[in-house]
């Protein structure tokens, strides 16, 4: 499997506006609108995201992260292959796909492709 990068950063926060308006505010990140998303969403100069969102959002860790691939269908085969639990079916937004899987430290994770 070839990882082209990151390409999503996300966490899960009670203070979801507080976190959210820091990230604006300090940090300087401008929010991406139209994500598909329920969570706050801002860019990075790299294209890179970073997500907040409530923590009663699905899934069940407090951060996750996209590894970028070239075919998410290539990818996730590999990965069961290798014998790591993945979703059953590859969801998609407005701009990507992305399907989650479990890693051996029993966190999820994501593999992304972009649909642009």
């Amino acid at each position: 499997m070839k990882i082209e990068g990151f390409v999503f950063v996300g966490t899960r926060t009670h203070a979801r506006v507080q976190m959210a308006r820091f990230v604006q505010d300090v940090m300087g990140l401008p929010a991406v609108t139209g994500t598909g998303m329920d969570a706050e969403v801002f860019g990075l100069p790299d294209g890179t995201t970073f997500a907040v969102t409530s923590p009663d959002e699905p899934g069940d860790t407090e951060r996750t992260v996209g590894f970028l691939v070239e075919d998410i269908a290539v990818a996730a085969a590999e990965l069961r292959a290798a014998g790591v639990e993945c979703d059953d079916d590859v969801s998609e937004s407005a701009t990507q796909r992305y399907l989650h899987f479990r890693a051996p430290d029993g966190h999820l994770y994501e593999l992304v492709q972009n649909l642009t």
